[in-house]
């Protein structure tokens, strides 16, 4: 007997209203347990698995991929009559686990979100392997080396494409490895989906889905050549070739739309992380008096000192970048110049002094720049902050950078000169009184002990809130960086 069940997208906790479907986990017939992931859902913080509260058969995904969804709105149907696997008596979840009640009256709702006390575990990650489609899917780190700014590098890599693993017979599920030979050898052989049983979902990550939907394409009929089978963009610019119906093009996966022979215009949805970073930005614009100071520093000394570190052994393993020893630059000013890690109280008409450095990595990712935070990275060892930097770049190219991660920051860094970039004027991270623009290192012709040398050289500015840092402090501030930059030695009188 039929029992069915509307899921309605959850209150995060965070203040927010709404969320965008990214993709759809499940399908219409397929059988779901308790807390197995349903949809990706963009939030105006970050991109999150919204986990199923009941355990069944899903009947309606109420909303197309791409739809904005008020909170409060059920957005899938699952029948949880029967003898679903997993399936419990009770009408409502069990307690503890997602989607089921927690103490205070709030409920665990979303991975990453919510209260902590719950006995529901986060599944491990797959590690899908590169693809040929790596040509044109962006995989940079935030932190990556400082170049001549000759090769600009992209943005960070969207996460991978999630799916519901098939069944062998018998109710097994399979790998992902068996799956892809499977669903290969299906394919190249040619033979029919026997019936009763539903066709494999292409290999597309969701970049892909979204551009052959764009173009008409259906992906059902279109072979992969990437590893395993995966389909890429040129797959679907192949399959499309052969139609002489104008198409839409995309860029950074926006549609631009076709005004006719008097021009083009591309119109960019404002929703999600750039919403919110839109109006973050603004605030904080107009709100703290912005200053900006820089500072050119003869870097060669600590491009050497990486050089070596990275060959101890200690270090194996671990990325020794530019940035981490501008980070570790940074935390030794503020040790001694605590009130630049400051905010601004305007409620209470006070300067909130934070004990502990909470450092904000700025990184740009194809949804728009969010900036993740190393919780008290003052009390870390360079290798120990070499780790967490690493880790913080590996969640925010799955896109899997949750809120908690990227609040609570006391003071950021944002790395332009990834992009080949000397130098620029940041805006505060609302809540925070300064932030650091580290640019480009350049060989540069530059005075050392009365010579004309080639040096390894760079451009700080700092951007610092008026109303808490002054114009001394922030100078003297940025002098002590650029000293330890310029001299790591200068380090041992800090």
């Amino acid at each position: 007997m039929a029992d069915l069940r509307q899921f309605q997208l959850p209150d995060v906790g965070e203040g927010l209203t709404e969320g965008e479907i990214l993709q759809w986990l499940v399908a219409v017939g397929d059988v779901v347990t308790t807390n197995q992931p349903l949809c990706e859902v963009e939030t105006a913080k970050a991109a999150v698995e919204l986990p199923s509260p009941y355990a069944g058969t899903v009947v309606e995904l109420l909303h197309e991929p791409g739809t904005t969804v008020d909170v409060g709105a059920p957005i899938i149907t699952i029948d949880i009559g029967g003898d679903a696997p997993g399936a419990t008596p009770e009408d409502t979840p069990a307690a503890g686990l997602i989607g089921g009640p927690a103490p205070g009256g709030r409920t665990s709702v979303l991975v990453g979100y919510g209260p902590r006390n719950t006995e529901a575990v986060r599944r491990p990650r797959r590690s899908g392997a590169v693809t040929a489609e790596k040509a044109t899917a962006p995989q940079v780190l935030p932190e990556a080396d400082h170049g001549g700014g000759d090769d600009r590098p992209p943005l960070l890599a969207t996460a991978p494409d999630v799916r519901s693993k098939p069944v062998r017979p018998g109710g097994v599920e399979m790998g992902r490895a068996a799956e892809r030979q499977a669903t290969g050898s299906e394919a190249a052989s040619g033979q029919a989906v026997p019936p009763g049983r539903r066709a494999p979902r292409p290999l597309a990550k969701p970049p892909v889905r979204k551009y052959a939907k764009e173009a008409g394409v259906d992906l059902a009929t279109v072979t992969g050549t990437g590893d395993g089978g995966v389909i890429t963009r040129a797959d679907v610019d192949a399959a499309r070739s052969g139609s002489a119906e104008p198409v839409q093009e995309t860029v950074i996966g926006f549609p631009v739309v076709d005004a006719g022979i008097e021009g083009r215009e591309q119109r960019i949805p404002i929703k999600g992380v750039r919403k919110h970073t839109a109006a973050a930005m603004v605030a904080s614009a107009f709100t703290a008096p912005h200053v900006t100071e820089f500072l050119t520093v003869d870097v060669t000394r600590t491009m050497a000192l990486r050089t070596r570190l990275a060959a101890r052994p200690e270090l194996a393993g671990l990325r020794i970048s530019p940035l981490l020893f501008v980070a570790k630059a940074l935390l030794l000013a503020v040790h001694r110049h605590p009130m630049v890690n400051s905010s601004w109280d305007e409620a209470a008409q006070e300067i909130v002094v934070k004990d502990q450095v909470n450092l904000g990595i700025a990184a740009a990712t194809p949804r728009g720049l969010v900036v993740p935070t190393v919780k008290d990275a003052g009390r870390l060892s360079l290798a120990e902050l070499a780790g967490a930097l690493a880790d913080l770049t590996a969640t925010a190219r799955e896109g899997r950078t949750s809120p908690a991660a990227m609040s609570g920051g006391t003071i950021t860094i944002t790395n332009v000169g990834v992009f080949g970039v000397d130098t620029g004027t940041p805006i505060l991270n609302p809540g925070e009184s300064a932030i650091l623009a580290f640019g480009a290192v350049r060989e540069m012709p530059w005075v050392h002990k009365g010579k004309i040398k080639i040096r390894q050289v760079t451009q700080l500015a700092l951007s610092f809130d008026h109303r808490v840092v002054d114009g001394e402090l922030g100078s003297r501030f940025l002098a002590d960086i650029g000293a330890v930059l310029h001299d790591p030695g200068t380090a041992l009188a800090f």
